[in-house]
């Protein structure tokens, strides 16, 4: 991506309910899509969607079920069968543009998550709020809580 002078977009993600989660991804990508830098502060429910896999099954399937009752697999596979990006999908091009991943280390531990369990195919750095503050106040930053 290259250096612009567009306001700075951090997202901290909280929710673990699949469809804020998914949308929160369809922002960041959007952002970035436009050249504006972009990070994405995990903590909370919000860290399943970076969980690693288990068995062959995503770890993001963890994440709650979606406002219609579907689960997060059956309305990830209800988005691709319409056409809509799904969670690997969006991830991926989040990684393509450069989106920045931070994971909160308070919210691991308040979790009791192991901090290997997590996705090696993320560019998934450690911090906590500090980091991410000093991170998002950068380009007359825009922080949105999901």
């Amino acid at each position: 991506m290259k250096e612009t002078s567009r306001r700075r977009l951090s997202v901290v993600l909280f929710s673990g309910d699949y469809d804020r989660v998914h949308y929160s991804l369809a922002i960041a990508s959007a952002a970035a899509a436009i050249d504006r830098p972009v990070s994405l502060f995990l903590t909370g429910n919000g860290l399943k969607l970076i969980l690693d896999d288990f068995e062959g099954v995503p770890g993001w399937s963890l994440l709650g079920n979606s406002e219609n009752g579907q689960s997060a697999l059956e309305r990830d596979q209800e988005h691709s069968k319409n056409g809509i990006c799904t969670i690997d999908a969006t991830l991926k091009a989040c990684v393509e543009l450069n989106v920045k991943f931070y994971r909160c280390e308070m919210g691991i531990v308040i979790a009791g998550l192991n901090k290997k369990g997590f996705r090696d195919d993320l560019p998934l750095k450690p911090g906590g709020l500090g980091t991410f503050l000093s991170e998002a106040e950068k380009d007359g930053g825009q922080i949105i809580f999901i």
